[in-house]
């Protein structure tokens, strides 16, 4: 995929300014994982917070390896369903560019979380999570919440943009 790209005058910084667009819902609110783990309302939002206050941001990896990021997300947020991302897969990167294709293609679209638990109560076969610390989001093969999903960004520009990628990893 081409990028656009724009030389940043102060501190002569490369910006990315397109990728491939992604968003989905990377946890659901009182939905249980397949590990019987539920994820209460409210439980991101002091973690969020303290990554908004400190500059952080949560990673975008390739099945949760933190040697393989794979682009950002520029949006996470909790809503009234659950945990909403919406980012971009960075195609200059080797990793990046088979994601890309591979969620364009339909073959992945799983989102899964990387967090620490901080607050949680027992509640049946698993725990009702009432507090985490999340740390990254991962696209995946096989989310542990079913409907944990993601869906490319469907517009003309975008299927031309991953047709172009594909062409130049053929030439690569």
């Amino acid at each position: 995929m081409e990028l656009e790209r724009k030389f940043c005058a102060e501190g002569g910084a490369l910006e990315i300014a397109e990728g491939a667009v992604i968003a989905g819902y990377a946890s659901l609110f009182g939905t249980p994982d397949q590990g019987g783990d539920v994820v209460a309302r409210g439980a991101y939002a002091a973690s969020l917070k303290r990554l908004a206050q400190g500059g952080g941001r949560v990673r975008m990896l390739w099945q949760h390896d933190p040697a393989r990021p794979i682009g950002v997300w520029d949006e996470v947020v909790e809503d009234g369903r659950g945990l909403r991302v919406k980012g971009r897969i960075l195609t200059e990167v080797a990793q990046g560019r088979e994601a890309a294709a591979l969620v364009a293609a339909g073959a992945i679209d799983g989102l899964s979380i990387g967090y620490r638990t901080k607050r949680a109560t027992k509640a049946g076969a698993g725990r009702s999570l009432e507090e985490i610390e999340l740390w990254e989001v991962s696209l995946v093969t096989f989310p542990m919440l079913r409907g944990a999903r993601v869906g490319a960004k469907a517009d003309d520009a975008l299927a031309a943009k991953i047709r172009a990628a594909r062409a130049a990893l053929r030439l690569a």
